[in-house]
């Protein structure tokens, strides 16, 4: 009888990963006018000596020379905290979980607020890191029902921590003393303190943590995904994944991103003659880099790209590189997008994020 029971289980958990596959399985696909297309990016897979990448242990070798090359322009990062102090402030229950309000040190002389949520029933659950402008907007207590990630994936059984800006301004961010790297490079390295606290917490599973974000929140999980390499997946949601000065929102020559300059502050808004290039972003362009070859450090990692007004169908033809990547490395599903006309989450948008998780992040089903 328990034997019968058993096998029941795995069936049904079996038909419900196969049912939730079949229902992302096309994010994977570009479609048919750009599968296959280029165009004029650089392919990650040649090293800065003009040498190709032909073996997974070749592109090791390249990603490592990535990963350094954008860490130098950027600025080395702060310490790493072994061990963050998380603090809970206060502790509610909201529905089928716990929410606890926390304040939680993301450097080493710096501390963030915001919420951990907890599933109720037994873990270790699988997590995600929710960043954005203020926490409040992700677990659901900010109106803004298509952006309560956290609170929508922690009802689906996932352990959610989501935090603000450093410092609280988004356009005047606070690092830590003696930081010497971008705005943006430093959300990568709160990303990688977030992922330290989350894999010390008893309720998750260390090896089943991503990172999502939307528009400001998916510039910083991009970084934050791209550039610590435990996190086990990545959700963008409509970031701009490439440099395009044509549109305002694809903004990363911004101070509070890449373009800080210790001596010149330029103003908010497109470039032009009279407000040029700044900073690191100066450098990257000037020296041929792109977001293309930024986001090789994520192969063989899956990643998802929740497209809107910024990251428009075209967005296939760089992802394409990521793909052949990908493949080289024997990952057949590491590469996805979905597109919406506009830059604001839908109900099918998200549903297709919170799927992605579920699929990347929760156990299959055991064996029989």
């Amino acid at each position: 009888m328990i034997r019968a029971c058993l096998f029941a289980l795995f069936v049904s958990s079996t038909l419900a990963a196969d049912h939730l596959w079949e229902s992302i399985a096309g994010d994977f696909q570009p479609p048919a006018e750009y599968a296959g297309q280029f165009g004029d990016y650089a392919t990650p897979l040649k090293f800065k000596d003009g040498r190709s990448v032909t073996t997974p242990e070749e592109w090791q070798q390249r990603r490592h020379e990535i990963l350094q090359d954008w860490h130098t322009l950027m600025g080395e990062w702060p310490p790493l905290v072994t061990k963050p102090h998380l603090e809970v402030l206060e502790t509610t229950h909201r529905e089928n979980f716990t929410q606890h309000r926390i304040r939680l040190q993301i450097a080493p002389e710096q501390t963030g607020e915001g919420y951990l949520l907890i599933p109720d029933g037994k873990g270790p659950f699988p997590a995600v890191f929710v960043p954005f402008y203020e926490p409040e907007t992700s677990i659901g207590l900010a109106g803004k029902p298509l952006r309560d990630f956290a609170h929508q994936l922690t009802l689906r059984g996932f352990v959610t921590l989501s935090i603000g800006s450093p410092g609280g301004d988004a356009r005047k961010p606070i690092l830590t003393p003696g930081a010497q790297c971008q705005p943006l490079s430093y959300l990568g390295y709160v990303s990688a303190n977030a992922w330290t606290a989350l894999s010390q917490r008893p309720e998750v599973d260390a090896k089943r943590i991503g990172i999502m974000g939307h528009s400001y929140g998916g510039k910083w999980a991009m970084f934050g995904a791209c550039l610590w390499d435990k996190y086990a997946c990545g959700v963008w949601s409509d970031p701009g994944i490439v440099f395009d000065e044509t549109r305002n929102s694809i903004n990363y020559q911004e101070p509070w991103y890449l373009g800080l300059d210790p001596n010149m502050t330029r103003k908010p808004g497109l470039i032009t003659a009279d407000n040029p290039r700044t900073g690191v972003y100066k450098t990257l362009i000037e020296k041929g880099h792109d977001l293309v070859e930024f986001q090789a450090l994520m192969a063989p990692r899956p990643f998802l790209v929740s497209g809107g007004a910024e990251d428009p169908p075209k967005r296939w033809v760089p992802l394409n590189h990521l793909i052949r990547l990908n493949h080289l490395l024997g990952q057949e599903h590491g590469v996805a997008m979905t597109n919406r006309p506009d830059h604001s989450p839908t109900e099918d948008s998200n549903e297709h994020v919170y799927r992605f998780l579920e699929w990347a992040l929760k156990p299959a089903p055991p064996s029989q």
